[in-house]
């Protein structure tokens, strides 16, 4: 049976959006993230952050609201909310170093039991370069990470070591995947919720790591 991926990636980011509050300075990562933008509730106040200097981003533009200046850090088109502001990338680092984001929530290749973070290259394959997560992941109070539970050739991304170059040691708090919520502790991984109708033992089996059963 063919996956819808659409779908299956506005599962994900509506999922992703409970975990905002109102009130709340969110940092969106590049790619499926940022689709989170569009589930936003209208009873949240929540200022979306982007690395390239705009504070308070709103949902994508429609073709009236189109302006090919008005950019986040992944260089979609995005619209400004009532009050936003505009500063130099400097600043905006700055402010995320100085750990004034209280949610970050960003794309992951792989996951380890621990927390550590691999979702910025793949080696031999040509990249654009980190961006600002290295920065996000150690400066926002919060990590969330959103992706598949597997690849697409079936194996985990969520591991028990990652493979591929880390962008921060034990820095994930969160993962939701389209299967599944899980936690990072310090007893180790701890299934929150299955948002797919599976059992826990399937859940088990598409991941590498033992879960703990909650």
């Amino acid at each position: 049976m063919a996956v819808d991926r659409k779908a299956m990636r506005e599962t994900i980011a509506r999922r992703a959006e409970k975990e905002i509050q109102s009130g709340d300075y969110v940092n969106l990562g590049i790619g499926m993230p940022t689709m989170v933008a569009n589930y936003l509730s209208e009873d949240k106040q929540v200022m979306l952050q982007s690395e390239n200097g705009l504070l308070g981003i709103g949902p994508y533009p429609s073709e009236e609201e189109l302006d090919p200046d008005l950019i986040n850090a992944g260089k979609e088109t995005v619209t400004a909310a009532k009050g936003a502001a505009y500063f130099s990338s400097a600043e905006s680092f700055a402010m995320i170093r100085g750990e004034h984001i209280d949610v970050a929530i960003l794309g992951g290749m792989e996951v380890a039991e621990n927390g550590d973070l691999a979702n910025w290259m793949i080696p031999g394959k040509m990249i654009k370069g980190m961006g600002g997560a290295m920065d996000l992941v150690h400066g926002a109070k919060k990590v969330i990470i959103i992706m598949d539970h597997v690849s697409r050739n079936g194996t985990p991304k969520i591991v028990k070591e990652c493979s591929l170059p880390l962008t921060g040691k034990g820095v994930v708090d969160r993962i939701i995947t389209d299967r599944a919520v899980l936690d990072v502790t310090d007893k180790g991984l701890v299934l929150k919720e299955i948002l797919d109708g599976s059992s826990f033992e399937e859940i088990q089996e598409a991941t590498e790591p033992e879960l703990i059963k909650e």
